[in-house]
């Protein structure tokens, strides 16, 4: 259950930045790798800012998912493993949390950030 949850974490983090260049920043630049279109709204460096951000979620979430494909290759029970579980679980709940609260339950992702929060308990 954890490799899943940290497959399922890779998956997530590609997802989450692929659809959003497309759905999101592809709107917002000129031919640059960096947007910076903001219209009315947001100043060049907001959207520079917001595009930094938005992949930096994928990259920490690449990061929580090599986490969980070492601990479940990991041999070891000792205490800082299920440390580590419970860390991962819960910062993933969390952003669940966040994401089902900030969309209204609109956007998927919290699901799936779920099912990587609880997977690593069923171990």
């Amino acid at each position: 259950m954890i490799l899943a949850a940290g497959y399922l974490a890779i998956f997530l983090g590609l997802i989450h930045s692929f659809l959003g260049e497309i759905l999101i920043f592809q709107k917002l630049r000129d031919n640059e790798l960096i947007p910076s279109h903001g219209g009315d709204l947001l100043k060049a460096r907001q959207v520079r800012i917001l595009w930094a951000s938005w992949h930096l979620v994928s990259i920490f979430g690449f990061g929580m998912a090599s986490i969980l494909i070492w601990l479940s290759l990991s041999t070891s029970n000792s205490s800082i493993t299920e440390v580590l579980i419970n860390i991962v679980s819960i910062t993933m709940l969390c952003g669940a949390v966040l994401v089902l609260i900030g969309t209204k339950g609109k956007h998927p992702g919290w699901i799936v950030l779920t099912i990587i929060g609880i997977l690593p308990w069923f171990a």
